[in-house]
């Protein structure tokens, strides 16, 4: 069984995308298209990494990725920023605590790099 990453994306046509592109690199995939959703998934599944976009229904990924990097427990999953909003990346990763960060519309292989460098 692959590492397990948490996909947390509302537009569908990318998460469909993306999670075919980490099904095929060997990853097994969960998807939450919320911050709540997103929040109850964590905890219950604990993933290996979160991909986690910042504009999301119901709330925004920025106060979640802070809330993760605040708990004893959950601070050490890595967190990749995945953003439309990329202006100001390296910003949001630093206000954020994320680990690293990627620009939709997203170059696959840069995807896949990002992840093998926290999760292999």
């Amino acid at each position: 069984m692959g590492k397990t990453i948490l996909l947390v994306e509302d537009e569908k046509d990318i998460l469909y995308l993306t999670r075919i592109r980490l099904k095929k690199a060997g990853y097994e995939v969960l998807e939450a298209s919320s911050v709540q959703k997103a929040s109850a998934m964590i905890i219950k599944e604990k993933p290996d990494l979160i991909l986690l976009d910042l504009l999301l229904l119901g709330g925004r990924g920025e106060a979640l990725c802070k809330k993760l990097k605040a708990d004893e427990k959950l601070k050490k999953i890595p967190v990749v920023l995945f953003t439309a909003t990329g202006r100001d990346l390296k910003k949001k990763i630093s206000e954020t605590g994320a680990d690293d960060g990627i620009l939709k519309p997203y170059d696959p292989e840069v995807l896949l790099k990002k992840i093998k460098k926290f999760i292999g």
